[in-house]
């Protein structure tokens, strides 16, 4: 399914300080297109991402979907619309821990609907495609860390969602895993015709895509092939890319807090959004204190 944006401004406010991490961003990827987006940290990848699968609502701008007007949907059909036309794979893996692989797979079906019949079904199709029928009833602290990014795959292949946005899957990954990551990501776009959009800091796995995209000061600067990324782009510190994760959704939690006083969305929208920003928040801190850093 194809993804066209136009003119795509986001505006987050610190107290007094206006942050605007697009400035009026356009890009087009076709139908069954592999893209990677790359740029320095605070450059505007993860909120390019977050809009076009509806995680976040554009200050201007549009964004389209297929037929889908992404920024004309109303909060409540945006549910609709991410558990329906994309699927999401995040380096904070987004597992939960009580629950086994396949069930972490199945559960997106369930929010959907899907007879117990169908879900089983899908569930058995998707861990072959991974490669994970022998570890169904693990649970994520039972698998290593490229096994539970290839579970986070299959999740969000689930509902056959024709969109799968991928935000640095391979962050948290040793080098093995990586490449076996981005090379079950092209088996997926190659295979299943998946139209992915990937952002990762890694020129290596950048490559991976049929196109790159540099985002610099929150719009695309150039558009490059796989041998060109190499030279222009050099890797940003892991450490750096967490520190500017997480003051990003401080941004889109003060944002979140402005919208609420303002009666924009509902009371049960605002706390179902503030936990998530929230917990993915709190992961992110958790991975920096194990590496040592005090925040």
């Amino acid at each position: 399914m194809k993804v066209k944006v136009k003119d795509l401004i986001r505006v987050y406010r610190l107290g007094s300080v206006e942050v605007q991490a697009l400035r009026g961003l356009s890009m087009d990827v076709v139908e069954g297109e592999m893209v990677s987006i790359i740029g320095p940290s605070g450059s505007g990848k993860t909120t390019l991402l977050n809009i076009v699968g509806g995680l976040d609502q554009a200050t201007g701008g549009n964004v389209q979907v297929g037929d889908i007007a992404v920024t004309a949907l109303h909060p409540s059909q945006l549910v609709d619309y991410r558990r329906k036309m994309v699927g999401h794979v995040f380096q904070a893996l987004n597992l939960l821990p009580t629950l086994t692989a396949a069930e972490n797979i199945e559960l997106p079906m369930i929010a959907l609907g899907a007879s117990r019949g169908t879900r089983n079904k899908r569930v058995q199709e998707l861990l072959e495609i991974v490669s994970l029928t022998d570890r169904a009833n693990h649970k994520p602290e039972e698998l290593s860390g490229g096994e539970q990014q290839r579970v986070a795959i299959a999740a969000a292949l689930a509902n056959d969602a024709p969109v799968l946005l991928a935000d640095e899957p391979t962050g948290e990954l040793d080098t093995v895993n990586a490449k076996m990551i981005v090379d079950y990501l092209v088996k997926v776009n190659k295979e299943l015709g998946k139209t992915i959009i990937m952002v990762t800091h890694d020129p290596s796995v950048a490559r991976a895509a049929d196109r790159i995209l540099r985002i610099e000061d929150g719009v695309i600067k150039m558009a490059l092939t796989p041998s060109e990324v190499v030279a222009e782009e050099k890797a940003v510190s892991y450490i750096d890319q967490l520190r500017a994760r997480i003051a990003e959704i401080d941004a889109q939690l003060q944002q979140l807090d402005e919208d609420f006083k303002k009666g924009k969305i509902s009371g049960d929208e605002y706390v179902q959004r503030r936990q998530s920003l929230k917990q993915m928040r709190d992961s992110l801190k958790e991975e920096l204190h194990r590496m040592g850093v005090v925040t």
